[in-house]
């Protein structure tokens, strides 16, 4: 079976930096922060969780609690005793623009139990939280790293994700052609190559595609070739480069498609980001 999270994953990345291990008691507001998600794990306690002044989930059980994008919430626990946790922020390379950001929902709730073959993992997370041994801090965000690409599968292979790239890489045939742009991005990926790879007829591979990533496969192709062009822009490398390099047979050719996905030419766009704008 192809590696569907590989490539995301290696353009892609997501980094965790944990903020707090230990009980939380009472009423705890936990603000949106700029450019942040947040990761929670529940090792133990009952939390009610709230958003907005509405309660979103109750937890009785161990679970995981994620939160891709910036979302204030308020975890209610008992005022003695508390629940125990261990918090970790999370940032996408890419911010907005990374394709499993924009792939995840705005909330998670998942008992621990659900995440399969993620317990010796969260032991040795859990150990670590609730010790102090030296080091701990940068094995607890590789840790929290590590469930999230546990929390990824699972929402592929549970059919969680029904719409949107999770959906499509967990199509059993839609998902060799998005690991074929994502790994070969510069290639002219015309819609019967892409068809051909997913062993698919062209016009069942279009709808397909459409119905279950929520765009066509080109609209698709564009979207990956333009993050990728954001990523090399960010690094300062130059546009001629970065167009062969996405698949685009000139600057010209790539700067039309930029400010077709972002409304703003590559120039504009590096300079909006170096002021801090987008």
């Amino acid at each position: 079976m192809v590696d569907r999270l590989d490539a995301l994953l290696a353009r892609f990345a997501v980094h965790a930096e944990v903020f707090h291990t230990g009980a939380l008691c009472g009423i705890n507001d936990l603000p949106a922060e700029d450019g942040s998600g947040q990761l929670h794990l529940v090792r133990s306690g009952g939390v009610e969780v709230v958003h907005g002044g509405a309660v979103a989930a109750r937890v009785e059980v161990p679970s995981l609690l994620l939160y891709p994008r910036p979302l204030a919430h308020r975890f209610v626990t008992d005022p003695a005793r508390g629940a125990d946790f261990a918090c970790a922020r999370l940032r996408f390379d890419g911010g907005a623009g990374n394709p499993v950001l924009a792939a995840l929902p705005a909330f998670v709730c998942l008992p621990l139990g659900a995440l399969a073959g993620a317990t010796p993992i969260l032991g040795v997370l859990f150990e670590e939280a609730f010790q102090q041994y030296c080091g701990r801090r940068a094995v607890l965000d590789r840790l929290f790293e590590v469930v999230l690409i546990q929390v990824l599968r699972h929402l592929m292979e549970d059919g969680q994700a029904r719409v949107g790239l999770l959906a499509g890489l967990a199509h059993p045939r839609l998902r060799h052609a998005l690991v074929a742009m994502h790994e070969i991005p510069a290639r002219d990926w015309s819609l019967d190559a892409l068809a051909e790879v997913a062993r698919m007829s062209r016009s069942s591979f279009a709808a397909a595609f459409r119905g279950t990533v929520g765009q066509t496969p080109g609209g698709y192709l564009q979207q990956w070739r333009i993050g990728l062009a954001q990523q090399a822009l960010g690094e300062g490398r130059p546009l001629k480069v970065i167009a062969d390099e996405v698949g685009y047979g000139s600057e010209a050719a790539l700067s039309r498609a930029f400010k077709a996905q972002c409304g703003l030419s590559p120039r504009a766009w590096r300079q909006a980001r170096e002021a801090g704008s987008v």
